[in-house]
């Protein structure tokens, strides 16, 4: 029976995903009157569609009852241990991980390298952009331990960013500001969230909304930072 409740919420999850495709299932509908498309491609699309509905069906319910409430309870006994300030390299670590996982940070390392001819590869978008997230999250596990401030560290990240800007080249910087919006998915936005939350909750003196959120912010800012500083690097190579 235990076995059974993992499924517990499945449909209302399908219902969400269902709902979030059916604008695109119309529109595809209702494009071949207005435009002419080869031949058999509504009917390849449509089963694309049926298989992104069974992924994100299983993935979105996968995440809510296997990776939110482990990475809470995770957050809930780093946080009330002694030596809570483990929570650094474990977030960052973590981090890492999550940002490889992330299916977004895929499809963007595969349209960059797609769109550059190969000269910027996936592997080195994805390692760039998890590299980021790691340093920020384990910024963000440092904020929370020791009460740093919010704008103590989103202030000067959008300093830098704003002087980068300045220096990047046009083409990094509309990879770079995708970026933040790819990677804060929901691998990345649900575990380390969660975990986040967990450590506050745990912790003496700690507000789980004013200290445990905040964190998603950092991570957006992350690979921004990092696809900018790329650019630097390809810039200096040329």
């Amino acid at each position: 029976m235990n076995e059974l409740q993992i499924f517990t919420g499945l449909g209302h999850t399908a219902l969400e995903v269902f709902q979030a495709l059916l604008p695109l299932v119309i529109i595809l509908l209702i494009t071949p009157r207005m435009i002419e498309l080869p031949k058999g491609f509504l009917v390849n699309t449509l089963k694309g569609m049926l298989f992104t509905f069974i992924g994100l069906t299983l993935l979105l319910h996968g995440i809510q009852v296997g990776f939110f409430p482990a990475s809470q309870m995770m957050g809930e006994i780093i946080g009330s241990k002694d030596y809570r300030w483990i929570a650094i390299p474990i977030g960052a670590l973590l981090g890492f991980v999550a940002a490889i996982a992330e299916p977004g940070v895929r499809v963007l390392g595969n349209q960059v390298e797609e769109a550059s001819s190969g000269a910027i590869k996936q592997h080195i978008i994805l390692y760039t952009l998890a590299i980021g997230v790691s340093l920020f999250v384990g910024l963000g596990m440092a904020r929370i331990i020791y009460g740093i401030p919010l704008l103590y560290i989103v202030i000067p990240g959008y300093t830098l960013l704003i002087i980068l800007l300045r220096f990047t080249e046009p083409s990094f910087a509309a990879i770079a500001f995708d970026s933040g919006a790819v990677v804060t998915g929901p691998m990345v936005v649900t575990f380390m969230l969660s975990l986040g939350v967990g450590i506050a909750t745990a912790m003496e003196n700690r507000n789980p909304v004013t200290d445990g959120f905040g964190l998603i912010a950092l991570i957006a800012l992350a690979p921004i930072l990092a696809v900018m500083l790329l650019g630097q690097i390809y810039k200096n190579k040329d």
